[in-house]
């Protein structure tokens, strides 16, 4: 069984986010075929329970991700980092094998 933990962090900005929107179910995560390493992150809003979404919840909030990124996603832990003016989604995946310069795709 696929396992995706959401660290306390990135559940407080969950809920935030939620909040300010005024609705939504929690995060939905995915990924693309994108950048010169070969997938990329993607990230919206959950509204609804779709029929191939696997349901992890941690700390008080959901994050959705459709079944066929689970295998790029499996171990993986959703956090939110504050670095300086930055602030961001970090996705730790321990099947990520290599990364391109920019940190905006990975490969498996």
């Amino acid at each position: 069984m696929a396992h995706l933990s959401i660290s306390s962090s990135a559940a407080d900005q969950i809920r935030v986010v939620l909040a300010e929107r005024g609705h939504g179910l929690g995060l939905r995560v995915s990924v693309k075929p994108s950048g010169c390493s070969g997938y990329s992150y993607v990230l919206d809003f959950a509204d609804e329970v779709n029929e191939e979404d696997a349901v992890f919840v941690d700390h008080g909030a959901t994050v959705y991700v459709d079944t066929e990124a689970l295998t790029v996603l499996d171990g993986s832990e959703v956090d939110y980092v504050k670095d300086g003016l930055n602030r961001y989604f970090r996705f730790n995946n321990p099947n990520v094998k290599d990364e391109c310069g920019c940190g905006e795709s990975f490969s498996v």
